[in-house]
């Protein structure tokens, strides 16, 4: 079936002609091309005040209504158009700006995925409205995301459903999250990062490269001079880097369990304290330059920082046992 077109003057014309000529609607809808019905609803639907049909006057009244919908259009009706722009300007997200106009203008409606279409037409290009979205992508993604392999690369992985879920509480110190901070895409230099769930105690160690080796042997270096009761578990993701999880769990006698793919929030302690590390390591800068010494003290700097959801203890109090000196005790 072909694509449907709205009836033309021309067409009109020929409607009215052959209708006063006797010929039936099923021989002009064949000689058209169009199905029968829709010659007898255009018939019905404008007729002149209840009386013939008239061809010029049923076309004009087509025009007004086309005009009108594309008026009615989101994006299109002015109203819709400034609010929407200027709230992008404002760094609202599409989903936000859609809610919000529901919740302020009730007689207007607009679906973020529409706001998403026009940020990325070729109309609204010049003006660069994709620099106002959180992610600032210049090019947009797929709406659907990208396929996910369910199924791990990773030989002989331990799945995170196989954790314990108390370790979900936080209630017990010694379950650990670990992942890679990249730099640049123009040296190979990283940094491992490695968090305790419990306390957010944070292990921080450059490395030269992000190979299975490198990975492992920090790890390793990292946990093992630990007390035992601080060594329960280790939670990484499916990067190559953890190819080798049998070596740590042969030295340090603790299971190694891996998140799904692309599920990052899985393993969200280290995830937020990459982000912590951005503060002073912004993302696309280099790590090569970076001192080992100056790691030491963004690693000591993050582990003195009290935290709100430590009820404003340090991770290192939280995983010493220790607790702060009454204010009064230094005067």
């Amino acid at each position: 079936m072909g694509k449907y077109t709205h009836l033309s003057l021309e067409e009109r014309e020929k409607i009215y002609l052959w209708k006063s000529h006797g010929v039936s609607l099923r021989e002009i809808g064949r000689r058209l091309g169009r199905d029968h019905k829709a010659i007898g609803y255009e018939l019905k639907t404008n007729k002149v005040a209840g009386t013939e049909y008239m061809p010029c006057v049923a076309q004009k009244k087509a025009d007004r209504v086309a005009a009108k919908q594309r008026y009615k259009a989101p994006l299109k009706e002015p109203f819709i158009y400034l609010y929407v722009r200027k709230h992008l300007r404002k760094k609202w997200t599409p989903e936000e700006i859609a809610g919000r106009l529901t919740v302020e203008c009730p007689e207007y409606k607009i679906d973020d995925e529409t706001i998403y279409r026009y940020i990325y037409s070729k109309s609204a290009k010049r003006y660069k409205l994709w620099q106002y979205l959180p992610n600032k992508r210049k090019k947009r993604m797929k709406k659907d995301g990208r396929r996910v392999r369910r199924d791990s690369k990773i030989p002989n992985a331990v799945s995170i459903d196989l954790r314990s879920k108390r370790v979900e509480n936080r209630d017990t110190i010694g379950h650990w999250e670990t992942d890679l901070m990249e730099g640049t895409r123009k040296t190979k230099d990283v940094l491992s990062v490695t968090v305790e769930r419990a306390s957010r105690y944070t292990l921080l160690t450059k490395l030269p490269t992000k190979q299975t080796k490198h990975k492992t042997e920090s790890l390793i270096a990292q946990l093992k001079p630990l007390p035992k009761r601080f060594r329960k578990s280790v939670t990484a993701d499916n990067g190559t880097e953890n190819t080798n999880h049998a070596q740590i769990t042969k030295e340090l006698k603790i299971p190694v369990f891996f998140c799904h793919p692309y599920h990052s929030w899985e393993k969200g302690t280290v995830e937020n304290t990459i982000g912590r590390i951005r503060r002073s390591i912004p993302k696309g800068s280099d790590i090569t330059p970076i001192t080992d010494d100056q790691i030491s003290i963004l690693q000591a700097t993050l582990n003195n920082t009290p935290r709100k959801c430590l009820g404003y203890l340090t991770p290192y109090e939280k995983m010493s046992g220790k607790t702060p000196k009454p204010l009064g005790d230094y005067f």
